[in-house]
């Protein structure tokens, strides 16, 4: 009987305690939190994702509300991630950003991103959540001035304002973010000097403030940086020279300055950034000869140097230099190469970009070709044929070889099967389109440029199974009709057969195209009406049927009847908005 007593009394205590301890797991979440986040939810109109649906009950802390974290012991709230998918635009929040979430006093990570209809601006109030660590706010549609008052969040590790409406300058007052490792003010429309404040910024590990109106210098003070492993500052107005100090960052992996004003030539001092992998000095003004230093780069994979002012001759690479290097483009330099070097010739490239770098003679031998995923050799003085070069590059991707002097028939030409984007404008090929274009061609093909050549034949068919998204084979000498089964081009963005020889009607299927953007049909021998079915594309934004032989009346619907009217010029008697009305007997 003891015993008995003895076991019932320790069953009890022990459901005593199980009672303790599962009521203390279950911690009602704060009022005012609750509050807050109540009144953030009701400052989006609208909310496809669904997540805001889940924030229902009196306990935001119980996993139940989507994207909330809190801390147990104190039901206060210390996380809110709300991120919507770019890639999925049905899915976002329209509205506003609530003044109440400033009020949650515990909160350590706000992330609300990918949502393209959150407008207005970022609240003042926000300078109030001193234990922020992480604050992203990208890839909204948020606008006005980056507030002075988030330079008051002194736990700030990370700050994302990337790809919104933000204007004005960079607030001086973010200088004082001393714990911050990561910002990124990308993709906005900021404007004026980085500020001098950034220099006390010593821990930061990335910096992007691409694409922005930014002008001055680089400051200099960004050589301190001494963690730096990403340094975007692409897409502004910056001008001078790369400071002598950035040379310094020998932790520095990814350095983008493409699209600015710089000018200067480029220190031998390169070599210093030890750890580089990817150097993009593209579109701006760099001038002198690219150092010989820089092929000592052992972690370099990434070389953009195009569109610049640099002239001959290049390093000579030898050994071990540029070990690591696949991707190179010194296009439209001043640069006269006449023939690739061997260098590049000889290494395992999966990009290749020479255009305009004089090269002339022959289609080049590459040593590793089935290496080659994308090559550029345009605006060079190639000539001959390249149909059995181009078959041993398996894994080609991209082809542009335009304003050239290539000359061979199109029956010759093997493309490999991955390929994706031909560019064969402005050359001397002639043949028919038939041999490109068939029940055979490859489903990953998705652009042909053959504008200006001296290709003949039809039009051919289209098979189902045809992905194209641009087919631009203007200025030949093609004839025939269009046929009706362009209408399984249904993925087509461009469509340009102006200046050929192209005769009989314009197929009602063409109406069918919904992608379609652009439409160019001038200068052929195109007859009767321009359809109405055309009225379905409401994707067109430039459309020219000029000088055809077309009669009646325009499509009287938009676009069609507000487009200019040299757009329908030179026809036999088309008539109707934006040209004159027509009569009776034209209609």
């Amino acid at each position: 009987m003891q015993n008995l007593k003895w076991v019932l009394n320790l069953l009890f205590v022990s459901s005593l305690l199980h009672n303790l301890v599962h009521s203390s797991s279950q911690v009602i979440c704060s009022s005012q939190d609750r509050a807050a986040l109540l009144a953030f939810k009701s400052s989006i109109a609208e909310d496809t994702t669904g997540v805001l649906s889940s924030w229902v009950g009196q306990d935001c802390c119980n996993g139940d509300w989507e994207g909330v974290l809190c801390n147990p012991a104190t039901g206060k709230v210390t996380s809110l991630v709300l991120q919507s998918s770019l890639t999925e635009p049905t899915l976002y929040m329209k509205g506003t950003l609530s003044p109440s979430l400033g009020s949650l006093g515990s909160l350590q990570v706000l992330v609300i991103s990918g949502n393209k209809f959150i407008t207005g601006s970022i609240p003042s109030s926000f300078s109030n959540l001193t234990s922020l660590t992480q604050l992203a706010l990208e890839d909204n549609s948020l606008r006005g001035s980056v507030p002075t008052g988030l330079g008051h969040l002194p736990m700030l590790e990370s700050l994302s304002l990337a790809g919104n409406r933000f204007s004005g300058a960079v607030p001086a007052s973010l200088g004082s973010l001393r714990s911050l490792t990561t910002m990124s003010l990308a993709r906005n429309s900021l404007s004026g000097p980085v500020p001098v404040a950034f220099k006390n910024l010593l821990k930061l590990q990335i910096l992007d403030l691409s694409f922005n109106l930014l002008s001055g210098p680089i400051p200099d003070f960004v050589g301190q940086f001494r963690d730096l492993t990403t340094l975007h500052l692409s897409s502004n107005r910056l001008s001078g020279g790369i400071p002598v100090s950035v040379y310094n960052l020998g932790k520095l992996q990814d350095m983008s300055l493409e699209r600015n004003d710089l000018t200067g030539p480029l220190s031998d001092r390169i070599s210093n950034l030890k750890s580089l992998s990817i150097l993009d000095l593209s579109s701006n003004m760099f001038t002198g000869h690219i150092p010989a230093s820089i092929t000592s780069l052992q972690n370099l994979w990434s070389l953009n140097l195009s569109r610049n002012h640099f002239s001959d001759p290049l390093p000579v690479v030898v050994g071990r230099g540029f070990p690591s290097l696949l991707s190179i483009d010194l296009s439209y330099n001043n640069l006269n190469l006449g023939a690739v070097p061997s260098w590049i010739r000889d290494k395992p490239l999966t990009e290749i970009n020479l255009a305009g770098c004089k090269l002339r003679g022959a289609f080049p031998k590459l040593t590793r070709p089935r290496e080659v995923i994308s090559l550029d050799l345009s605006e060079n003085f190639l000539t001959g044929d390249v149909s059995a070069l181009l078959a041993n590059m398996t894994s080609l991707q991209k082809l542009k070889l335009s304003k050239n002097h290539l000359s061979f028939d199109l029956s010759k030409l093997k493309l490999p099967e991955g390929v994706s984007s031909v560019d064969l404008s402005s050359n001397l090929v002639a043949g028919s389109l038939s041999s490109l274009l068939n029940n055979k061609t490859s489903r990953f093909l998705e652009e042909i440029h053959l504008t200006n050549n001296q290709i003949s034949g039809r039009i051919p068919d289209f098979a189902e199974s045809l992905n194209l998204k641009v087919l631009n084979i203007g200025s030949n000498k093609i004839g025939g009709q269009i046929p009706s089964s362009i209408s399984n081009l249904v993925e087509l963005v461009r469509l340009d057969i102006s200046r050929n020889h192209i005769t009989g009607v314009i197929p009602q299927a063409l109406g069918q195209l919904a992608q379609l953007n652009w439409l160019d049909l001038s200068i052929n021998a195109l007859t009767g009406r321009i359809p109405d079915s055309l009225l379905n594309i409401k994707a067109v934004k430039h459309a020219s049927f000029r000088a055809n032989r077309l009669c009646g009346l325009i499509p009287q619907g938009r676009p069609f009847n507000i487009f200019p009217a040299a757009a329908y010029l030179h026809n036999l008697c088309l008539c109707g908005k934006p040209l004159p009305p027509c009569r009776k007997t034209e209609k």
